[in-house]
This record gives structure tokens, C-alpha cells and sequence, in this order.
């Protein structure tokens, strides 16, 4: 799989593809490190591949290779050490800033706004040192202690860098959004996980299986990577071509004027969204079939309008001890929502009575799941498609 990733280095939708591949094989696959990574992918532990910083964009061969000719003097501890070890004709300040978003830097310490915030002070620091190293120079502490104080690189000796900026946390949109941009896909998280439950609940396909013709409605789970605007020949209106990603791949579809006037106003990158649509009868048979978008639902909008409920699954054999059912209740107040609230009872003999209440309702989010699971058991609340 390390393989297979690394001869498509630059090929985002193959990359995309067998990235989801390997996670269904439970072969884990590990964001950037400047620590661990080599040019190409490489295989770093029992199903485990460590991403190849080749991969990553504004990170040309030269960075690279000296990035990796640094580290075989020892890791990099901090990113004041990594600046300064590294070469900065080469690795320029837009090098850094890549290794950054895309996640590679995220064991030097601190979080990537933190080490963005403190890239040019860290720059600054290594070229006056490099440039001294250059000329031969040595500072006066060193003449007047019969050394340089400039430790060795990776030495144990060397002081600790300063501190980095107090600056706030990038959203975890942000910093998907900031790793597409890099990497031509996002790695450490996707913006569909939080509606993972969604997406097997209300989808019958994948963006994977989209070139495959069906005569039946098909509707998808994705977020929207890319919005191209065309301007119909025949009448004039525009429509639209739109990249989707979903968990298994990348690929484009179409929205036919008609629609694109309707739902154009909800289309944003990066939102996670349920398409609905399907394929024209002249594509029956054809390879790689254009899928044709009807409808757009925000994943947010599900959770709103009562089409998902939180579903609580009891038995006769299950034991709960006195009050619990009042710390479910209790849970479920303080977090009023839209979903309704779903009792499934087992009577023991294959017989599962469902009751509603008429009362209760409860927001789906994961707080309350959290809650309720601590009180019942994780195996005992669930997400359900409301009336299923």
C-alpha cells in the first residue's frame, strides 16, 4: 500500500482512493511528521504508513532532501531547531508554512497556529546564526569561553527554545481546510466524520460507485471540494460541475440549470451535505456515468428538522440500578432538541415494542450520546433514522 501510494504521489484522486482502502484493511495511515517521513510513503510500524512529504505542495525536492540530510544528525526537537538545522536557501519561508498545515510539524510542540505565529521569528533567529556559521564568526560569550555558544544541533546541551506566541487554536474547519489545500485532500480528520452515523443512516451509495448507472434515486453523503460555473450554449443559464469527496474517493457531478437555480445558494465548500439525484437513461451502459444532482440537504439540517432520532435500547435481562432512569431524564432536558426520543424495548421473546415520547425530545448531538451511554451502556443509544 506504501507502494501504491508513493507512485501516485500528485495524483490526489488515486491518492484519496487508496488512502480509503487502506484504513478499510485497518492499515493505518499517518499524517506528515518532519520526524518520520521520507520523500515517498513509507511503512513506519505493524499497519501503519507514514505519509510522504513529496506529497505535500510548495515542498520541492531540494527542501526535502535537506530536511532529511539534517534529520540524520539527530530528531528535531522544536521548530527553532529545524529552522535551524535545515538549509533556508532552499527551505524558505513558504516551505515552512507548508509543513505546517499540512500537519508535519505538529511534534515540535504547540499547535500549528502557535508555530505559524512563531515561523519568522524562528527564520529570523537560524539565518543570523547561519550566516554567522558562514563567516567563520563566533559570538563573543564563545571567545571569552573558548568555544562557540551556538550548541550543536540535536545537542543535549542546547538551550530551550523560547516560548511559543499565545495565539489561538485553528478551528478544526480551518484546519482541515488549510491540509485540502496542501496535500489535495484532508488527512487528519474529514468534515463528514462528525455525520458518519448520517451518512450510513440516509445514503445508498458513494462518491466511489458513482460511475456505475442505476435507473433508482441515488443519494450521497459528501462535502463539496470545488464549484465550477458553466454558462449553458443552448439556453444561456448557468449550471454547475462540482467536485465531491466522500470517506472512499473523490469525483465530479452535474447540476442541470433548472436545479443549479435552486440549490446554487446552499452549495459552499467544505459543508457536509446529502446529494439526491441520479443518471440519464442516454448513459445507461456507459462507462464512468455522469451522476445529475436534483437536491441538496445540509447534514444540519437532518438533525434539526426530526428525521434523525436518538434511539435507547432496554431488555428484561438488562439491570440497571434505582435512578438511573431519572439521570436519563434528567440528561435528556438538558438537552432539548428536535430528534425524537426513541425507547426499543425486548420482551425477551424475539418481540421489540418501540415506544416514542410524546414529551421528550432531545438534540442528536454527541453530548447527549456521551451522557446517556455513560448511564446505559455504549451499546445501548444510537443515532436511528426517525420512524425506522
Amino acid at each position: 500500500m506504501a507502494a501504491l501510494l508513493s507512485s501516485n504521489i500528485g495524483k490526489t484522486e488515486e491518492v484519496i482512493k487508496y488512502i480509503a482502502e487502506a484504513r478499510e484493511m485497518q492499515i493505518e495511515v499517518l499524517a506528515p511528521d518532519v520526524n518520520e517521513s521520507g520523500w515517498r510513503f513509507t511503512v513506519v510500524g505493524d499497519k501503519r504508513v507514514r505519509f510522504g512529504l513529496g506529497a505535500i505542495r510548495n515542498v520541492g525536492r531540494g527542501a526535502i532532501d535537506s530536511l532529511i540530510a539534517a534529520k540524520n544528525d539527530g530528531p528535531f526537537p522544536s521548530l527553532y531547531d529545524l529552522c535551524s538545522r535545515v538549509d533556508l536557501r532552499v527551505c524558505n519561508k513558504r516551505v515552512f508554512e507548508a509543513l505546517i498545515a499540512a500537519g508535519a510539524c505538529d511534534g515540535l510542540g504547540g499547535h500549528r497556529a502557535q508555530l505559524l505565529a512563531a515561523l519568522d521569528h524562528a527564520i529570523n533567529e537560524a539565518s543570523l546564526r547561519q550566516e554567522e556559521d558562514a563567516k567563520g564568526q563566533v559570538s563573543l560569550f564563545g571567545d571569552l569561553l573558548g568555544g562557540d555558544d551556538h550548541e550543536t544541533a540535536g545537542s543535549s546541551n542546547a538551550g530551550s527554545p523560547p516560548p511559543l506566541p499565545s495565539v489561538p487554536v485553528w478551528s478544526e474547519s480551518e484546519r482541515l481546510t488549510r491540509e485540502k489545500e496542501l496535500l489535495g485532500f484532508y488527512i487528519s480528520g474529514h468534515p463528514l466524520e462528525p455525520y458518519r452515523t448520517e451518512c450510513e443512516l440516509f445514503t445508498n451509495s458513494t462518491v466511489a460507485q458513482l460511475g456505475n448507472w442505476t435507473g433508482d434515486a441515488v443519494t450521497i453523503g459528501v462535502v463539496i471540494t470545488a464549484i465550477k460555473k458553466q454558462i449553458s450554449k443552448r439556453s444561456g443559464a448557468e449550471f454547475a460541475r462540482l467536485t465531491v469527496e466522500d470517506f472512499s474517493g473523490s469525483s465530479e457531478v452535474l447540476v442541470f440549470p433548472e436545479a443549479w437555480a435552486v440549490i446554487a445558494e446552499r452549495v459552499r465548500p467544505d459543508v457536509p451535505l446529502l446529494l439526491k439525484g441520479g443518471y440519464s437513461r442516454k448513459d445507461q451502459g456507459v462507462e464512468n456515468a455522469t451522476f445529475i444532482v436534483d437536491t441538496v440537504t445540509r447534514f444540519a439540517e437532518v438533525r434539526a428538522n426530526g428525521e434523525l432520532a436518538v434511539a435507547i435500547d432496554l431488555s428484561r435481562e438488562l439491570d440497571l440500578a434505582p435512578g438511573v432512569m431519572d439521570d436519563v431524564r434528567a440528561s435528556v432536558e438538558a438537552h432539548e432538541g428536535s430528534a425524537p426520543l426513541e425507547l426499543r424495548w425486548d420482551d425477551g421473546t424475539g418481540r421489540i415494542i418501540r415506544f416514542r415520547s410524546r414529551s421528550l425530545t432531545v438534540a442528536a448531538s454527541p453530548a447527549i450520546l456521551s451522557d446517556l451511554r455513560a448511564l446505559l451502556g455504549a451499546d445501548r443509544v444510537r443515532l436511528v433514522r426517525a420512524g425506522s
